[in-house]
């Protein structure tokens, strides 16, 4: 696989400098914002996780159980996780780039299927016929921890993927798109 730099003109960072908060050159600000968002929204991912974590530890030491199985299954669960949140961390940086490819992704995975698996509980459960104002009744103190964290995601998710095709944005990847295949161009993976 040929990596070569793209030239200075096109404004692709590569490398470590793909990961960096600041935004490489012409890269536009929806798009910039849209990135910062979708690592805030990887990160409260990332903060239920280790929140779900303690808790399921928690109350396996309080259960005394130290089930053999749910420690297992605990540690595969949080290493797919990480697995997914490194690939996610991974495309957000390339539709900073203006991958289309990776936009789509992001549209597609995050925007659509990773909405539907923050909304679908809720929505089942208000679907079958329990109200709001159970919700409060039956709250414990892992609601409150989670609701939050679940409501920024969201939130994050939806405005990041609103950023992601504002005009600004979608000019910005047309050019991308333009310039990558033009004539001595080079492609970073």
């Amino acid at each position: 696989m040929n990596r070569r730099s793209p030239s200075p003109s096109s404004g692709a960072a590569t490398g470590a400098a793909a990961f960096k908060l600041s935004p490489p050159p012409g890269v536009p600000k929806e798009v910039q914002a849209s990135f910062l968002l979708w690592l805030s929204a990887v990160a409260a991912g990332v903060l239920e996780t280790i929140i779900r974590v303690i808790d399921a530890l928690a109350m396996g030491l309080a259960s005394g159980s130290g089930g053999e199985a749910d420690l297992t299954g605990l540690i595969s669960g949080v290493v797919i996780r990480v697995i997914v949140y490194t690939l996610v961390v991974y495309i957000i940086t390339r539709m900073r780039l203006g991958k289309s490819w990776a936009r789509l992704a992001l549209a597609v995975l995050l925007g659509v299927i990773g909405t539907l698996s923050l909304v679908i509980d809720p929505i089942s459960w208000l679907a079958g016929g329990n109200s709001l104002s159970e919700v409060f009744k039956e709250a414990d103190l892992l609601f409150f921890l989670i609701a939050p964290i679940r409501i920024v995601h969201l939130v994050a998710v939806i405005a990041a993927l609103v950023l992601m095709f504002l005009p600004a944005a979608n000019d910005y990847f047309r050019r991308a798109s333009s310039a990558a295949g033009a004539p001595g161009s080079s492609t970073v993976v």
